[in-house]
């Protein structure tokens, strides 16, 4: 729970990306709360176990509510996909951002041939690049082998992510002029 509010506040990619992970490990605990108690809040501080009890309990509840105890991702998650799509509109139809439309440009094409593989052409581009950012990080976490291929779309995508990231914050200051 802290973990998700300050990733929140730092990077709003590094958070998306850790509340799929919340996601799965509450999937992966079968969505109760008695399993997600034994196999993850027991290993925290006793202090913080009623917070995180309770933060663990609401997603269950949302998870549920919202149809996504299989798969699918929480409104809360998919706002953030869909505020980030706004603002890449925007940085995209701006004249003053022409280093983001390049790092864009140069993304592309991975975007295009990864919504061909996974057969996703309508989902947003923006979450086409965290599906491959996330689930190279479940392949390393598996130590599984990653192509050279691969390697190189994501540190393309993750760049261009961080970019956007990076204009996020700078949008939720205030620091951002758009046309």
């Amino acid at each position: 729970m802290k973990i998700a509010q300050q990733l929140k506040e730092k990077n709003i990619a590094e958070y998306l990306i850790y509340m799929w992970q919340v996601e799965d490990l509450i999937r992966a605990n079968g969505c109760d709360i008695d399993t997600l108690r034994r196999t993850v809040i027991s290993h925290y501080p006793e202090e913080e176990r009623p917070a995180l009890e309770e933060w663990y309990e609401n997603l269950i509840g949302m998870m549920r509510g919202e149809g996504v105890v299989e798969k699918g991702h929480l409104q809360i998650n998919r706002n953030v996909i869909q505020n980030l799509t706004e603002l890449h509109a925007a940085l995209l139809a701006s004249t003053k951002y022409p280093f983001y439309n390049a790092a864009y440009f140069k993304v592309l094409p991975f975007i295009v041939k990864l919504r061909q593989k996974n057969g996703q052409k309508d989902e947003p581009e923006l979450e086409t690049c965290f599906e491959a950012l996330y689930g190279v990080l479940l392949l390393r976490l598996q130590k599984k082998e990653i192509s050279q291929g691969t390697v190189k779309a994501i540190e393309a995508i993750s760049g261009f992510i961080s970019l956007l990231a990076n204009y996020y914050d700078k949008e939720k200051r205030g620091e951002l002029e758009l046309d």
